[in-house]
């Protein structure tokens, strides 16, 4: 095929890549060491690299020739023959665990510079164009968070938005949102801009020791959006995971009677809406996109029934029969839910106070509180990306994989929330990864441009392809082969060739 002539930038990905090191392995998928690769589109040809992300973690457990450094689903013991008082030290440094640096999420643009990107208090700064890794920028030297979210938003003037959770800290657990500007003053030039990340607000957990988990949260253009679901992690537990042989992801538990409660915070007051909205429990990953109408914030998420996506990818269960023997319980749906923000403070109790035309409703209760319940808009869909120029506005499309019962994606999706249309591109034995919408240069519509997905083939002897779609149409333009092992990869961002510093700047 052939590629757009305006196609010019670099498509970087992030994911899981190494499992096994020495003679020991990874118990799950997303403790992989983190690789990295990317797609070069220049002057209608595609150029491949890929690199392993030169962590402290990776080089630690290469040198040692074995897993030395714990991720979430695996706890790595240092050298047994150390004497029992080196042993009693090492157990207490652990209670608040020195997290790992192999960051495998995402990709994070900040000012002039792209980082990995995991889960932890760190990431990693990387050259874009030669995969080369730079410094370590730890988060918690400049707001006290002990994990952040490597699922950021960027405002209009480029400054990150994102959020952290800070572990009882000060006797309080809480979630912190901070920004990171764009740029610095010009006096401080050398300076990071990291120096000059402020915090934005704060939310009390609801249970000191208990605090959500999370992946991402939503913005509109006034509110942030952040969900305190009953998916949490147990601070207690995880202090004492290394003395009792445990992983972390072990002291992750969802209460399925629990609520889900709905945090809205006013972007120009910093301060939280007051009233106390909340749904049924449920578990998500991703939010796709949220907006304001008519003093409504509408949202919509991927949310499942119960937490078995994340078990789903322990290895033990990603054999050869994984296709037939991995079977979701609960099935990834696509929820909108529409949140009013003003209403009538005199509605009866047990009116619907959503004034939209929505299926979605928001009941008022007798103690204040307003239980939301959602308008279901499809199912089977995840790893959602949109064009991002409509992020916090109203929009139409949502780009995404498809997944059926099994978490491996067999298709690639594009769904219209407004009609409910989908369409699809999906070929025999193709797992694609996620993908990236790039809007065309002239773009007038929001599916004016291309999407783009790295596409694994399930037999090994077939090579892997970066596929190019028109994503009006979704019919193929073009795909570039990549005679290499690839691996399936988590999440990226497409960077336009002028945002790429070379390197004599």
């Amino acid at each position: 095929g052939q590629l757009p002539t305006w196609l010019q930038g670099i498509l970087l990905r992030n994911g899981p890549g190494m499992h096994t090191i020495g003679e020991s392995k990874y118990n799950h998928w997303f403790d992989g060491l983190a690789l990295l690769h990317s797609f070069t589109f220049k002057n209608g040809e595609v150029y491949y690299r890929s690199k392993y992300l030169r962590s402290d973690t990776y080089n630690c457990n290469i040198e040692a020739n074995r897993i030395v450094v714990s991720e979430f689903g695996t706890m790595a013991y240092p050298d047994p023959c150390k004497n029992i008082f080196a042993k009693a030290f090492t157990y207490l440094s652990h209670t608040i665990p020195e997290f790992t640096d192999n960051c495998l999420i995402n990709i994070l643009k900040a000012g002039d510079d792209f980082y990995a990107t995991g889960e932890t208090n760190f990431i990693r700064k990387i050259n874009p164009q030669t995969l080369e890794t730079l410094e370590k920028v730890d988060y918690n030297k400049y707001v006290a968070v002990n994990v952040a979210t490597s699922h950021p938003h960027y405002d209009s003037a480029g400054n990150v938005l994102n959020m952290g959770t800070s572990i009882v800290d000060k006797g309080k657990t809480k979630y912190v949102l901070f920004k990171i500007p764009s740029s610095v003053p010009e006096k401080e030039k050398k300076k990071s801009c990291f120096k000059h990340l402020e915090v934005v607000c704060s939310i009390p957990s609801r249970s000191l020791l208990h605090p959500s988990y999370y992946h991402s949260f939503g913005l509109t253009e006034n509110y942030i959006i952040f969900i305190e679901q009953p998916f949490r992690l147990d601070i207690v537990k995880m202090a004492t995971a290394y003395i009792r042989g445990v992983s972390w992801a072990s002291c992750l538990a969802y209460n399925k009677d629990d609520k889900t409660w709905f945090h809205f915070i006013d972007r120009k007051t910093k301060k939280e809406v007051s009233t106390k909205f909340y749904t049924d429990a449920l578990v998500f990953f991703h939010h796709i996109n949220a907006y304001e109408e008519d003093g409504h914030i509408v949202f919509d998420l991927i949310a499942y029934t119960d937490n078995s996506l994340y078990d789903m990818f322990y290895l033990k269960n990603l054999g050869k029969d994984f296709e037939e023997n991995t079977k979701l319980t609960s099935i990834p749906t696509c929820k909108r839910f529409v949140v009013p923000l003003q209403y009538d403070k005199d509605a009866e109790v047990g009116s619907n106070l959503v004034r939209l035309a929505s299926p979605a409703t928001a009941v008022k209760e007798k103690d204040g509180n307003i239980y939301c319940q959602p308008e279901i808009l499809c199912e089977g869909i995840e790893l959602p990306r949109i064009n991002y120029n409509y992020n916090g506005k109203k929009y139409k499309y949502v780009f995404a994989t498809e997944v059926q019962w099994s978490p491996v994606p067999t298709k690639i999706a594009k769904f219209n929330t407004q009609t409910k249309e989908m369409l699809h591109w999906g070929q025999e034995h193709c797992w694609p990864s996620e993908p990236v919408f790039v809007p065309s240069p002239d773009a007038k519509e929001e599916d004016d441009g291309v999407v783009l997905t790295c596409v694994v083939k399930s037999d090994p002897k077939e090579p892997p392809f970066l596929l190019i779609l028109d994503a009006k149409t979704f019919t193929e333009l073009g795909r570039a082969i990549v005679n290499v092992e690839m691996h399936m990869d988590l999440h990226g961002m497409f960077i336009p060739e002028q945002a790429v510093k070379t390197e004599t700047e």
